[in-house]
């Protein structure tokens, strides 16, 4: 997770962005930098690595000024290093930038044909060369951001200084979260109040679409089209477990909505945006000899590793065996030397994934993990390591690690396919192009709460519910039913949509809810007509699809969650955010212990 701090007032700039930086090392990173105004004139301080370098830097070439904003970040793609880091600046304007800029490529060419010369290969500096171009038009600051905002597809959250405006610091946000500190005589900013702790207790958060003018007395939040407005200023405690959750009434629901920041901060390290292709880190091996592959995880890791087999061997053409590491550690299956192991933990200490990977190593595999804590012992024992940037995961139900995982596997088989020459480079344009969409689309799900919040009262009062998908949807939907037994106690179960006449039909009835996972693609009919079978035996079926899959349901179905229209190869991650905010909300109403529900712990470490 990218962390961005800012500030404006009357000390010393860059003391203050350092030891904010320092509190957003828990994130993850691997390249830090800040910039300040000295006298009108931006000047930059960037390294790679840790923290510490950059405070080496700093004490080589100390920074004076009084307004000034700082980044930790992960790399887009290649080595850390200082080009990479943020801020990205140009005379006029310095942006520190979390989240990935679509359109990036048409904004970029356009800025070249204007005679913009760009230094990175980053969508971050098109942000910069964007405004830049809008105050040499003549725009005020606040009208050439405001313009330049309104450009931008995908999701962000934005720090900008503007050269000449050392009473001005102006952030935004899209999908990506972003708080404002108030102080006196000098106000913050930074993607979560952790980064604003120890000088304020006052903070804003930014509704989706706001942006915020900030001087050393004032703050002006405008709304997406452009109206000032008012939100609330919130008091935290700077201590204790509150000022992790923020605005949130629990972790999870938190985690839930970083989910466009975090899918945003993994995809960036995998995504080359200039070619529109996927770079994996070295591999010991080459990929395209790989012709079998065991992916092993357990509970929702698992689930995410049944998505993957769809990918992998729809994408590469490639036999995948997906199994649960409970069962695979003592079935010892036969596996022919020069294969792959696939193994996925959150925590990377998972003792029932950990046990399987080390009788593949004994068998001649080849080893990759998919984890999000890259010290772990999973980690440590594989040749290579696809990390997932979600940041620390508190709830106990899994969220955003899940759709991280989702969104590595994505970019593995779209890797794999390259590789083994089983799709061409049009193609991986497409697919990896579908992947960026994915953060700002996530943020549209989201603003489906209150919606989704009102059909979960129906839900909490069920004993049973029935989660039904087919292709890659059918993992979704027993990610759906592990989600609300988890929090809800509600006795849940996914099944293959096809399978329901194979004995699940006989659970419907009236007080049955029966949740089907079916975006508009090649299936569709195939679900619909399931659809249509439970409503003939009087069940409600409460429908996750696209607009176009809502609208030819019709009324078959009781209630609708539509999501965005999306590639199909992108959709099961968009579907898993109704399935995590249905499962929160009936737990909420349930008044379970949603983020510690009971018997379950948070990482899995003996048998």
């Amino acid at each position: 997770m990218c962390g961005i701090v800012g500030v404006v007032g009357r000390n010393n700039a860059a003391d203050y962005l350092l030891d904010a930086l320092r509190r957003l090392e828990y994130r993850g990173y691997d390249s830090a930098g800040l910039a300040t105004l000295v006298d009108g004139k931006i000047h930059r301080r960037r390294a790679p690595g840790k923290i510490a370098n950059l405070a080496k830097r700093l004490e080589a070439e100390p920074l004076s000024g009084s307004v000034g904003i700082g980044h930790t970040r992960w790399a887009t793609h290649g080595v850390p290093s200082e080009s990479n880091a943020h801020p990205h600046a140009s005379q006029n304007v310095a942006v520190v930038h979390n989240g990935i800029i679509e359109n990036f490529q048409e904004l970029r060419a356009e800025l070249e044909d204007k005679g913009h010369k760009f230094d990175s290969e980053t969508d971050t500096e098109v942000v910069v060369h964007l405004i830049t171009q809008y105050l040499k038009e003549g725009l005020s600051a606040e009208n050439a951001v405001q313009r330049a905002i309104g450009r931008l597809d995908g999701a962000f959250a934005l720090a900008i200084l503007i050269a000449d405006r050392e009473d001005l610091l102006i952030g935004a946000r899209k999908g990506s979260p972003l708080a404002v500190g108030y102080g006196n005589g000098e106000m913050f900013l930074g993607s979560d109040a952790m980064a604003l702790a120890p000088m304020t207790n006052r903070i804003t958060y930014l509704e989706d679409g706001d942006w915020a003018v900030m001087s050393r007395d004032k703050v002006t939040i405008h709304s997406r089209d452009g109206a000032v407005v008012e939100r609330p200023i919130r008091l935290t405690s700077v201590s204790g477990a509150m000022i992790g959750k923020g605005e949130f009434r629990h972790f999870m629901l938190k985690e839930i909505y970083e989910q466009p920041q975090v899918l945003g901060d993994t995809l960036r390290t995998l995504f080359n945006p200039v070619a529109r292709s996927i770079t994996l880190p070295d591999l010991p091996f080459d990929l395209a000899k790989i012709d079998r592959v065991t992916i092993v995880g357990c509970g929702t890791a698992y689930l995410a590793g049944l998505v993957g087999k769809y990918w992998i061997e729809h994408l590469a053409r490639v036999q995948v065996d997906a199994d649960v590491g409970s069962e695979y550690r003592y079935r010892e299956p036969p596996l022919t030397p020069g294969g792959l192991g696939l193994f996925i933990s959150q925590s990377g200490e998972t003792a029932d994934t950990l046990a399987p990977l080390r009788y593949c190593r004994s068998q001649g595999q080849h080893i990759v993990s998919v984890v999000n804590v890259p010290e772990s012992a999973i980690a440590r024992e594989s040749d290579a390591v696809l990390p997932t940037h979600a940041g620390p995961e508190i709830g106990v139900a899994s969220t955003k690690a899940f759709t991280t995982q989702l969104m590595v596997l994505a970019s593995f088989a779209i890797a794999m396919a390259k590789a083994r020459g089983a799709i061409d480079s049009k193609t991986e344009a497409r697919l990896s192009t579908a992947l960026t969409e994915v953060p700002s689309r996530v943020a549209e799900v989201l603003s489906a709460d209150a919606h989704i919040a009102k059909i979960a009262e129906e839900v909490a009062q069920a004993r049973d519910v029935l989660y039904l998908g087919r292709g890659s949807s059918f993992p979704l939907a027993m990610e759906g039913a592990l989600k609300l037994k988890e929090i809800s106690y509600i006795h849940a179960e996914g099944y293959a949509a096809g399978e329901m006449k194979h004995g699940p039909i006989a659970l419907i009835d009236e007080h049955v809810p029966v949740v089907v996972i079916a975006p508009s693609d090649n299936l569709f009919e195939k679900s619909l007509s399931n659809i249509e079978q439970v409503v003939a035996r009087g069940g409600k079926v409460i429908l996750i699809s696209d607009e176009e899959g809502c609208r030819r349901a019709g009324k078959n179905a009781a209630h609708a969650i539509c999501i965005p229209r999306v590639d199909p190869f992108v959709a099961p991650i968009l579907s898993a955010i109704p399935v995590q905010l249905l499962a929160y909300h009936t737990a909420v109403l349930k008044g379970t212990d949603v983020d510690q529900p009971r018997n379950l712990a948070k990482s899995v470490t003996v048998e």
